[in-house]
């Protein structure tokens, strides 16, 4: 049972008086549930027992348009439905897309009920994210023998009503995974965004494996300049290196993860965290909807984190905070060492080949259409743009 925090009149005076929100825009990732319908093997939301511990809303919408319109008053708001597996509560999809008709939506989904989403919904849908972790064999490997098929299968059927974009959310766990199954993910659907996956996979060996994929991966991206290769964390790098001030537009120069500026992931028994792999920890609760209050992330760039003498720092802006908190801020040297230094490494090592491929004189040459793509397009503000 949930026990409210208590308040004194000076705390909730200090909390209204600092907008938690950074700029004009804000993502509510609305867990529908927690409960999911797959078992795959490296889902975070085991971390702390939270998948499956809650499977029923405990706030009912007009507390969240109560929430809504005290503290993100004026602000542009976009939706994503997220879990568990959110298509497992439908009702509460369709009850926030038609209370919030000026919205945008999003659905981060496993893709094994897409079959199941009515016309309407899949028109409202700005971008279907859909986890898949590379090839038949990969996939199935991770999440059950028949899934990869199934999810493909879905995609197809419902991509002519679908209103906006799909992208493959690929969570790269496997040191083998190959270029030619994240190559024929990027060409199956309109984006693919990759994170590396923040368990300890990063042994002798596998390092040099993952390298020699992203070699193949960045040059067949600057391979040609009248169609965009649409790989969400080269794209995002690009941008970042030829137009360096759009690192720091919507973020205010922040991690473009979003944690510590405009994103709110609300549990279903109402309570708000930053990130939602940061579910189980208390602290890190930034406010309740039933309640009706809201203080900034406590996921914050911290002086032990060693992001501002990176030489990376420029266009990365901090890669996941949540990686950075507890290898540095907690002092877990284990994790630190396995796993998020090795990534941080491996995302040098992109930017790196990057500029091997002078990504100034590559982006002088695209078509307009590639530019205003690598420039503006809308699905950076869905996923996270560093891998």
């Amino acid at each position: 049972m949930y026990t409210p925090t208590v308040y004194t009149l000076e705390t909730r005076m200090h909390v209204s008086d600092i907008d938690p929100i950074v700029g004009g825009r804000v993502e509510l990732q609305l867990l529908t549930t927690l409960k999911c319908n797959l078992k795959c093997s490296y889902c975070s939301l085991g971390v702390g027992e939270v998948l499956g511990s809650q499977t029923e809303l405990k706030y009912d919408i007009d507390q969240l348009a109560a929430f809504v319109e005290q503290h993100l008053g004026g602000k542009e708001i976009y939706v994503t439905f997220y879990g568990g597996e959110p298509t497992l509560n439908r009702e509460m999809m369709g009850n926030v897309m038609r209370r919030f008709p000026e919205f945008r939506f999003q659905l981060q989904t496993n893709g094994t009920l897409l079959d199941s989403l009515p016309d309407w919904m899949l028109h409202r849908l700005s971008n279907i994210l859909v986890s898949i972790d590379g090839g038949e064999q990969t996939t199935d490997g991770y999440r059950g023998r028949g899934v990869w098929r199934q999810v493909l299968k879905n995609v197809n059927h419902v991509r002519d009503r679908l209103g906006g974009s799909t992208t493959a959310r690929v969570t790269w766990s496997h040191p083998d995974t190959s270029f030619e199954e994240l190559d024929d993910l990027a060409e199956s659907f309109d984006y693919l965004y990759w994170q590396f996956v923040a368990d300890e996979q990063y042994f002798e060996g596998s390092m040099e494996k993952r390298r020699a994929v992203l070699v193949q991966l960045i040059a067949k991206f600057f391979r040609r300049t009248e169609k965009l290769y649409p790989l969400i964390p080269i794209m995002g790098m690009v941008r970042n290196k030829v137009l360096p001030n759009r690192a720091r537009e919507l973020y205010s120069g922040l991690t473009q993860c979003r944690v510590s500026t405009h994103i709110l992931n609300i549990m279903p028994d109402g309570k708000i965290f930053p990130c939602p792999d940061m579910m189980y920890v208390p602290s890190m609760q930034m406010g309740h909807i039933q309640d009706n209050w809201l203080r900034k992330s406590p996921l914050q760039p911290h002086p032990d984190m060693p992001c501002a003498t990176c030489d990376a720092y420029s266009w990365c802006r901090g890669n996941c905070l949540k990686n950075l908190y507890l290898g540095y801020v907690k002092k877990d040297d284990r994790y630190r060492a396995n796993v998020v230094d090795p990534i941080c490494e491996l995302i040098r090592f992109m930017g790196r080949e990057i500029d091997r491929h002078d990504p100034h004189a590559w982006f002088a040459e695209a078509s307009l259409p590639v530019r205003k793509q690598l420039t503006d397009a809308e699905v950076y503000e869905y996923v996270e743009i560093m891998p």
